[in-house]
């Protein structure tokens, strides 16, 4: 079977055998973070388990190392997460959040990728699922039996290292909505801007008006205007804790501008050093 590696639609996803794929609920409210939880007991695509962006994609214990908001989860520990979850080699897995957003779904995604899981992302969400009409179930996960995996990050892909980002000399693109980019409101962390040479991206220009991504050729043509002559291999992608950056870097690949990196501390790691420099303003 070949897997996909970008974006899946619901009609898709609901011809695939159980046993052919991971399906992985990603719902998350970052006002509410014990609402995805609750949302998933309440019903869920029938199969699958839950992931929450707090517990499962991050490690809010390192959160005081300067990594920002959401740290990434240890090796160790995703391994763990996955084998807990029965996955193995040669499986697909399929991540989805509750509408269009795909926020938490994307770091999933990206997460696998950095760990060199193949995995999709459902277009259009739990929303999309219903939409089509497709059942649904409730209650706990009920997870395939457990494996063993151990895996690796490919350090190539991501970006830890401030010092990397102050001299670097790729494009750094910031997925945050401009008010936050440009310091206008900072609802989250101690201060608003960005980082100095930024440019901005906000994540949900990436969606059509129907909740979906806009197709690969609309995605190609506003990212290559928006890099500006830059290769794919020389952009950085971050935003407020290296959540919603993964929505742009899904989106660059799904439209075939493939090599792209994260910033993974972001805009909250960036901060966590107040003689950092800030820029306010648009970029």
């Amino acid at each position: 079977m070949t897997l996909h590696t970008t974006l899946m639609d619901a009609a898709a996803l609901h011809a695939l055998p159980a046993d052919q794929v991971l399906i992985v609920d990603c719902r998350f409210d970052l006002g509410d973070p014990a609402k995805g939880h609750a949302d998933f007991l309440h019903g869920h695509i029938p199969g699958a388990v839950f992931a929450s962006l707090d517990h499962d994609l991050s490690d809010l214990s390192r959160q005081n190392e300067g990594l920002g908001r959401h740290p990434l989860p240890l090796e160790a520990a995703f391994s763990r997460l996955l084998s807990a979850w029965g996955w193995h080699s040669g499986l697909q897995v399929v991540a989805y959040d509750g509408g269009s957003s795909a926020m938490a779904a994307a770091r999933l995604w990206w997460l696998l990728r950095l760990a060199g899981v193949p995995a999709a992302v459902l277009d259009g969400g739990y929303a999309a699922w219903l939409e089509a009409g497709y059942p649904v179930e409730s209650g706990e996960a009920k997870p395939r039996a457990p494996t063993t995996v151990s895996l690796h990050y490919d350090a190539s892909q991501v970006v830890i290292d401030h010092t990397h980002l102050r001299d670097r000399q790729e494009l750094l693109l910031d997925a945050r909505a401009t008010p936050r980019f440009r310091g206008d409101v900072e609802p989250l962390d101690r201060v608003g801007g960005h980082v100095p040479g930024a440019r901005n991206r906000p994540y949900d220009q990436n969606l059509a008006g129907n909740g979906r991504f806009k197709s690969a050729r609309q995605l190609r043509e506003e990212f290559t205007a928006a890099l500006g002559g830059v290769a794919p291999g020389e952009v950085v992608h971050m935003c407020g804790s290296g959540v919603t950056a993964c929505h742009n870097l899904l989106a660059m690949e799904y439209a075939g501008l493939t090599g792209s990196r994260l910033y993974a501390p972001s805009w909250s790691g960036w901060i966590s050093d107040p003689a950092r420099p800030v820029a306010t303003g648009d970029a």
